[in-house]
């Protein structure tokens, strides 16, 4: 959209605003689409799901760091046995090892992992699906640029349409007072003034509908934004003919959709659950110690109570687990080929939408062109109807006609203006810009 029609464009959103709004100047508020998108992200519930997600991977990677720390276990047991380990009766001196049949045993045990592959694993884990909810988050957030889109250029076409409406209303009171006048001089019959100012109610109605709806449209916009919007705000169309030229020359190179990082984001995901996997199969050290006080203590065959201490360093190895392990790891690999699959779809479904987005506005922009030769022609031949009304060589009818006419060619190209900058906008919302 070039600047002049833009100038022309504003001129019948201003005067689309309620009496006496456009002459108040800063008396009502201009928003633009991009100030719209980031509000609606803004005040959305779920973009505070971002820093949930932050603070919540946060405290399990402290978890998993703890797990390098010391790991201090106290127990206690009290125990009673019906049989204990003793000599048979008959062999020289069995009565003297007979350890008691209850039990007592209160200690502190600490371990301490040597080594352990799993831990940064589970690590790298967490912080991977970090940053595949935080892409997913994003992603969601995106599809409201679209919703906005929607309820925003709805009311700017009621607000354009609203504007035609207005200069036309202003060109039939400035023809009634006229043909009061000459009713008044008697070169004019009353008919003449009663048909125009028939209209000029018709077309006041009208208008009074299409401000109903706009508030309507308003209300929606307002609902996903967060904003509240009085009847004098102004919607501005964005100016991004040169922006989307130039993404339409680069667009295979484009992948800035949200969509495409959650793809790659869920692809890192699963290829950390694989190393996971592969770390569970190998072997883990670790070392231990116990202190403690019991009866007995480590002296089995003692009745009396006594402290001990014990230590050692301990290996385990899952070393035969039936292929386990490389059937998690290869059902992992057929997830990431659905990733894979579920990718080449949704980028299919862009490719499709920005084909049809192109087309819509090679065709608006052709559409444009014709728009403004009718509505030029549309004016001249009002103009000359209207300066034979004067001269009372027409009926107020067929001026009445020509007005009509040329009304409907306004609303042509005002509505085509707002498709277009609708169109362009979706195109750059496909592709994953920005529309400024």
């Amino acid at each position: 959209m070039n600047i002049a029609k833009s100038l022309v464009l504003a001129g019948f959103l201003l005067a689309a605003l309620p009496a006496g709004v456009s002459g108040q100047g800063a008396g009502g508020r201009a928003f633009d689409l991009a100030t719209l998108h980031q509000a609606a992200i803004d005040t959305d519930p779920r973009s505070r799901e971002l820093q949930l997600f932050a603070q919540q991977t946060d405290l399990r990677l402290r978890n998993i760091s703890a797990l390098k720390l010391p790991a201090l276990t106290v127990d206690s047991q009290v125990q009673y046995q019906s049989d204990v380990a003793h000599l048979p009766s008959g062999v020289p001196f069995s009565g003297i090892f007979a350890p008691p049949k209850d039990t007592y045993d209160a200690g502190i045990r600490i371990d301490q992992r040597l080594f352990d592959p799993t831990v940064g694993a589970q690590g790298a884990l967490e912080r991977a699906q970090l940053a595949e909810n935080q892409a997913r988050v994003s992603s969601t957030l995106f599809t409201l640029r679209q919703q906005v889109n929607d309820a925003f250029f709805a009311a700017a076409a009621l607000q354009a349409r609203a504007g035609a409406l207005n200069a036309t209303i202003d060109d039939l009171n400035v023809r009634l007072r006229e043909t009061n006048a000459r009713v008044e001089q008697g070169t004019a019959l009353s008919a003449d003034a009663a048909a125009i100012e028939a209209t000029r109610l018709e077309r006041q109605q009208d208008l009074d509908d299409l401000r109903a709806s706009r508030r309507g449209a308003l209300d929606r916009l307002g609902t996903l934004t967060g904003q509240i919007f009085a009847e004098s705000d102004l919607l501005v169309l964005p100016d991004v003919q040169a922006r989307v030229a130039q993404a339409r020359q680069s667009q295979d190179a484009l992948r800035a959709r949200p969509e495409y990082e959650q793809f790659t984001r869920t692809r890192e995901r699963i290829a950390r659950q694989q190393t996971l996997s592969a770390a569970q199969d190998r072997p883990r050290l670790s070392t231990y110690g116990r202190v403690g006080y019991g009866q007995p203590g480590l002296n089995f065959v003692a009745s009396a109570f006594e402290t001990y201490a014990l230590g050692g360093v301990r290996l385990q190895w899952n070393a035969w687990t039936w292929g386990a392990g490389g059937r998690e790891r290869e059902a992992l690999a057929l997830q990431q080929q659905v990733v894979s699959a579920d990718e080449e779809a949704f980028a299919k479904s862009v490719t499709t939408a920005i084909e049809g987005d192109e087309t819509s506005i090679d065709r608006l922009q052709r559409s444009l062109a014709t728009d403004e030769r009718i509505v030029t022609l549309r004016e001249q031949v009002e103009r000359s109807t209207q300066a034979r009304l004067q001269e009372g060589v027409v009926t107020a009818s067929e001026y009445l006609d020509r007005s009509a006419e040329l009304l409907q060619a306004r609303f042509a190209r005002v509505g085509h203006e707002v498709e277009l900058a609708q169109a362009s906008a979706r195109l750059l919302t496909t592709l994953g810009l920005e529309v400024r």
